[in-house]
Order: C-alpha cells, then structure tokens, then sequence
C-alpha cells in the first residue's frame, strides 16, 4: 500500500558532496537546519554570515559586497530601538554598540568572499519573492528590522526579476570560483503573513525563477519545498505554529538530500562520525566505572581514527 506520493530523486551522477567539499549555504531558515547538519556530521561547511536572508534581491547584495570588499561605515547602518542595525542584514547581528555591529558586518562579509573563492559547492535557500523596499533610500531591504511599514513599499518579485537576480548571483560566483556548483532549493517555510494565496503566488514565483537558471554553467535544484508539500503533506510534520516544518520533517529532508548529494563513501563516514557524536552525549550512570572508562578510551581511538584522515573535524 502506497501511502504518500514520493519524489522521484537519482543519486547526483557527478558533483556529489563528500568530506573534501567546502560548502558554503545562504538563504533563508531552512539553510540554518541544513547548515546544522552538516555541521553535526562535521563537513566543511559554513552558513549565513549575515543571517537568515530570505529573498533573492538580499543573497545577490550580500554576494556583490563580499565581491566588492565593502566596507560598512556609519552611513550604512541605523539605530532603532536603542540598538543598531544594518539593512543589509538580519537581526542576529544587530548590536547595542555600534562598532560591533560594524565589525560584525565587515567580518561576514571578509569571511563570505574568503568561502565564495574557495567553495566547491553554494547551497541557496530561497524563502520568498516578497521584498520590502525603503521609501527614503529607495533600496530593498533583507530585514526590516521591526520598523513601521509605512516607512516600506511592499512587493512581489516577478518570475524575470527573480530569474535575473540569480543569473546575476550564478555570474557573480562564477567571476571569482569557476569551479563552484550552485544548488538552488526553495525553503518549505511557508511565509504566511504574507497571505495564504500570497504564499503561494511567492513559492510559484521562486520555482519559476530557479527553472529559468538551473543546467546552466553548473546550477542544480533540490525540491526542498516539493519534499515538504507532497510527500510529507501532514500537519504532523509540522512545528506547534503550524508553519514550520519540525524535527522529524528536517530529518526527512536531510536523508532525501543526502541520499541524493553525498557520495557512498562520505555517508559511510557520517555513520562513524554519529556513533562518536551520540557517544559524547552519553551520560553514565557511574562515570568512574571501568566499563565507562574503557567506553570513553574506545570512543577516543574512534576520535583519532577519524582525525587522522579528516584533519579538520573538531568534536
């Protein structure tokens, strides 16, 4: 008995991610939850130095500035509400002091430019064709940072605009890493403040968008959001606001997104790389015990077989 409609996926023929991969993730939330797993079974990875960026309009900015080099100044950000803010950014980064935050957003886009040269692959989450542009510099924002909307116009990024924006981020990769694939995949996030219909216009639209761009010069599409909508189609996958997808829904996606990225021989190290994971978290009953003691040497020779291929892994 057939009990959900399933994606058809194929294992990626070339491409695929393993240990030596430098991966590099921007967009919105649900990069975060991707981003985490990585970081769990120790890839190289990194994920959104200036915060959750939901649009493609912000993604393309932030990768311009990294590009660029820019350096904020104090014309570049604000205060509001006793705290300083960069429209560029998201909150995360927001700061009481103002040389932090400007450090903070010099820093993330020093190190963006630093992953945008070396990464193999760049994973990009889109969240919405929803932006929100500023009256007064008459600039779209990534984050609006609780402000009045009255200070904003509100609109809907059409198929061509969204199209354009990433063929403008896949060019401007390109100019400084040739060799970087670009993965598109569009969040299951549903942004429903926007509207319920308005939602769905939006995810159309980003859909429509990434079609116009992927099989070009190394871009790919992952259905994040098709995974999310059909085959997980069950308010029990979804977290107590109804909206987002929960803990078994992004373990679910991961697997399907791994079982289709990560070569054979990367999954099998990530299968090593849990038992000491899950071993790290362990708490004894009698922690001077002989068995716990011979359990922590035994997980330590796990450790520094691992370290000895993989360098790199910190536990």
């Amino acid at each position: 008995m057939q009990l959900l409609t399933k994606i058809p996926l194929k294992k990626q023929p070339i491409n695929q991610i393993d240990y030596a991969s430098k991966l590099l993730l921007i967009g919105s939330c649900f990069s975060e939850n991707i981003g985490n797993k990585l970081t769990y079974f120790k890839f190289q990875s990194a994920h959104n130095p200036l915060g959750n960026l939901f649009h493609p309009k912000a993604i393309e900015n932030l990768i311009t500035n990294a590009i660029n080099e820019k350096k904020y100044i104090d014309d570049d950000i604000f205060s509001h509400n006793e705290r300083w803010h960069s429209f560029d950014a998201h909150s995360n980064l927001s700061s009481n002091d103002k040389n932090q935050l400007l450090s903070n957003l010099n820093n993330a886009v020093e190190e963006t430019y630093q992953q945008l040269k070396n990464a193999s692959h760049l994973i990009i989450t889109l969240g919405t064709s929803w932006v929100y542009r500023e009256i007064s510099s008459d600039k779209i924002v990534a984050n609006c940072h609780k402000i009045p909307q009255k200070k904003f116009l509100k609109k809907i990024l059409s198929v061509n605009e969204i199209s354009e924006s990433l063929e403008a981020i896949i060019a401007l990769i390109k100019s400084v890493n040739n060799k970087a694939i670009v993965l598109f995949t569009v969040s299951p996030v549903r942004h429903l403040k926007d509207g319920f219909i308005e939602n769905t216009q939006s995810k159309a639209h980003l859909v429509a968008g990434i079609n116009q761009v992927i099989d070009k010069r190394d871009s790919f599409y992952f259905p994040s959001y098709e995974i999310m909508m059909d085959e997980l189609r069950d308010y029990r996958f979804y977290a107590e606001d109804m909206i987002h997808p929960n803990k078994t829904a992004i373990n679910y996606i991961w697997q399907r997104f791994s079982d289709t990225w990560i070569t054979e021989k990367a999954s099998k190290t990530m299968q090593e790389v849990e038992i000491i994971q899950k071993g790290l978290t362990h708490r004894p009953f009698n922690k001077n015990s002989k068995q716990h003691q011979q359990f922590l040497k035994n997980l330590q020779e796990k450790k520094e077989t691992l370290l000895q291929e993989f360098p790199f892994m910190k536990f």
